[in-house]
């Protein structure tokens, strides 16, 4: 038995929901906060048989996407006084982060 930890944006949190859900993998999402942008995350903790490891990377792959976004970023010395304006950054964002880990003992009650 394996524990998949994760994280995903919190634009793509339906679609791969929807994905987990049609191809039977139970799942628990908690909210989460991104440390980048700041921006929501979703962490889905999902437990699986070690034999379905590649079908479920196989669907949080095809469910989460990375894409281009714009932001700003302010530089650490800047205060609230002042007129400076950054060019937005284009960054990348979405996709997913997987942890794939070893559970001991599995109980279900």
């Amino acid at each position: 038995m394996k524990l998949v930890i994760t994280v995903i944006h919190d634009r793509d949190k339906n679609k791969i929901a929807e994905a987990l859900l049609r191809t039977n993998f139970k799942f628990t999402k908690l909210a989460s906060t991104g440390g980048f942008l700041r921006d929501g995350n979703v962490t889905f903790l999902i437990g699986v048989e070690e034999k379905r490891i590649d079908e479920l990377l196989s669907v949080i792959s095809d469910s989460c996407k990375t894409r281009e976004q714009y932001a700003n970023f302010i530089p650490p010395d800047a205060g609230p006084i002042g007129v400076f304006m950054p060019s937005p950054v284009k960054v990348l964002v979405g996709g997913a982060v997987c942890f794939v880990v070893d559970v001991d003992r599995f109980e279900r009650f």
